[in-house]
């Protein structure tokens, strides 16, 4: 990077995913942490205690109001990326802000809006997208050794794994496994195969167990502090089929609460020459010399969590600093949040729903 300023940088939200990107952001010699903005006081002071800033925000308009500040991380709960990504645009920062990009397509869209009106980036953080085992996969993929991808398979199924707090509440959450799990892997098989359009969605959501509050075992996940108090209103499992421009076809089920033996983090890919699993270390299925043969990699090919957000966020400076092409921009959310949505509608409407290219041309 050719830049001796550093580029001085503000969080809104300073939960659990805070923390994820503050360390990256620490690692990053062009970065400079500057501003906290949270509602929640005490905590927000916890987080100025921990990493040393001592700028602290109640109110995020008032933080994105600092002329010093370039960019911004938003880690908010998701009912908020909309408002606080659209006020730190419009005060000239540049914006990474967490997934999913919002809770519904029009605010998305506004969102994109809002960064061209400004011409400022918006970066989306489909933190999947900068994994070692994606880079992987596209190597093979690249050299043609998949062949055509024409079907993918991914599940991401929890037993006991609602995060509680804001994650079940759909008012603040927008949703439940779908929109907080499936957005992941909906993102990552797509973007693996060259992000095709989307044209039609078929999905169905149960609210079946909820967050099993009569469970006497400490909880599968949480990342939030739970309470008594805590509302659930959220699907706690999803199946749905998703069909591309391209033909190419998504099959995806994920879940908070199922009556399975063990969580599931599985991402499988069918091609033409040769298929993949990612489970989470990678094995491919091929032929070899007109013989079925199974093949594992040495070295290690399961996904390294501690290097990701540290590749995200030096990705996000970089286009910044230097220009680079953005990974994971808007208009990617905004495609990803249209999936969603229809995901939803075709659940409540029980029927097939269509999304024509047409309907895209407002963004």
């Amino acid at each position: 990077m050719g830049n001796s300023k550093k580029i001085k940088i503000g969080i809104i939200g300073t939960g659990s995913i805070a923390n994820e990107h503050i360390n990256a952001y620490l690692q990053n010699e062009y970065c400079e942490l500057y501003a906290f903005c949270d509602i929640n006081e005490p905590r927000l002071n916890a987080m100025g205690e921990k990493y040393g800033v001592k700028r602290l925000y109640i109110d995020m308009n008032e933080m994105v109001k600092i002329k010093e500040i370039d960019a911004v991380s938003i880690c908010t709960w998701n009912s908020a990326h909309a408002p606080c990504t659209i006020a730190a645009l419009n005060a000239g920062k540049h914006v990474l802000c967490e997934k999913p990009m919002a809770i519904n397509t029009t605010e998305a869209i506004a969102m994109k809006q809002a960064a061209e009106k400004n011409n400022k980036l918006l970066m989306i953080g489909f933190v999947r997208r900068f994994g070692n085992d994606i880079k992987l996969l596209k190597d093979f993929l690249t050299n043609d050794f998949f062949g055509e991808l024409y079907y993918a398979k991914v599940s991401i199924l929890r037993r006991h794994g609602n995060p509680g707090g804001w994650f079940g509440e759909k008012s603040r959450s927008g949703g439940g496994a779908l929109i907080d799990l499936g957005v992941h892997v909906i993102d990552f098989a797509r973007y693996l195969v060259g992000n095709p359009k989307p044209v039609s969605v078929y999905g169905v959501t149960f609210q079946k167990l909820y967050n099993r509050k009569n469970i006497k075992q400490e909880v599968g996940y949480s990342s939030v502090s739970k309470n008594e108090n805590d509302i659930c209103d959220v699907e706690d499992m999803v199946t749905a089929l998703i069909r591309f421009d391209n033909g190419f076809a998504l099959s995806v089920e994920t879940s908070f609460s199922l009556n399975i033996k063990k969580d599931v983090g599985k991402i499988e890919f069918f091609g033409t020459k040769s298929g993949a699993k990612l489970n989470p270390e990678l094995e491919i299925y091929s032929e070899i010399n007109g013989y079925m043969a199974d093949i594992n990699l040495t070295g290690e090919t399961a996904l390294d969590f501690k290097q990701i957000f540290k590749n995200e966020i030096n990705h996000f400076i970089s286009c910044i600093v230097n220009g680079s092409e953005c990974m994971s921009p808007a208009v990617d959310g905004v495609e990803i949040m249209e999936i969603i949505d229809a995901i939803y509608e075709s659940a409540s409407t029980e029927h097939e729903i269509k999304l024509y290219k047409e309907l895209r041309n407002d963004f």
